[in-house]
């Protein structure tokens, strides 16, 4: 593990349990994090290239070098970790299987974080009927989930729809085409109601869930995301 710290002096109480944050260079990931620090959390993050990471004023948090499919690059990473974010996917990877590949790396994740005795995996997923027609992004979403917490360690799982918010790849997705298209005509399999939640919401969420170890029996909802557990 590189332990290398990030600029400045450091904001997060020493006393505090370790948390981790893999897909720290994402959308929500690079986000998150400084809220975790203003809120005096501990903070690691998990990257495979910690050097896309070290320009960021994020004083005081650990970067680790490692993969979530490689258990030995985990093992490291999360020793002394109380609390994991897991906030990575393979939709945009290029794979044609990220299906089966986002499953390989949730159970490896899982495994790793049970070995290394992590108390709970926070998961942000996506929001839909579980028993319904599903894409596969979707559906990859939710085995994701159910895979995390399939090695015994509980697991919080946020359910998002689309996040709205400049710079995610839903928003600016509808922004271009807004832009490009002002009037379009589309076929009515486009019509599809949708729960949209902003970004600063999420956020919110995810950072609150720290402060509550017990978020982990029952299920919240809220507007366009929800939440549900399971170990």
């Amino acid at each position: 593990m590189n332990g290398v710290q990030g600029p400045g002096a450091p904001l997060a109480d020493p006393g505090r349990p370790l948390v981790l944050v893999t897909g720290a260079t994402g959308y929500i990931g690079g986000r998150l994090i400084p809220r975790l620090l203003a809120a005096g959390h501990r903070v690691r993050c998990l990257s495979r290239n910690p050097q896309r990471l070290a320009g960021r004023a994020w004083p005081g948090v650990e970067f680790a070098r490692g993969d979530v499919s490689d258990p030995a690059s985990l093992e490291a990473a999360l020793v002394g970790v109380a609390q994991a974010f897991y906030l990575v996917h393979a939709m945009g990877e290029d794979s044609p299987d990220f299906r089966g590949r986002d499953l390989r790396q949730a159970l490896t994740f899982a495994e790793a974080a049970a070995k290394a005795g992590v108390r709970r995996i926070i998961y942000l997923g996506g929001l839909g009927d579980s028993t319904g027609h599903r894409s596969d992004h979707l559906a990859s979403r939710h085995e994701v989930g159910t895979a995390l917490g399939s090695m015994g360690v509980p697991v919080l799982e946020f359910r998002a729809a689309v996040i709205v918010g400049s710079g995610s790849a839903s928003f600016e997705m509808i922004r271009h085409l807004t832009e490009r298209l002002p009037i379009m005509i589309t076929p009515r399999w486009v019509t599809t109601r949708c729960q949209p939640i902003g970004v600063r919401d999420v956020l919110a969420y995810l950072t609150e869930a720290l402060e509550h170890p017990g978020w982990r029996a029952s299920s919240r909802s809220a507007a366009g995301m929800s939440s549900d557990t399971g170990a």
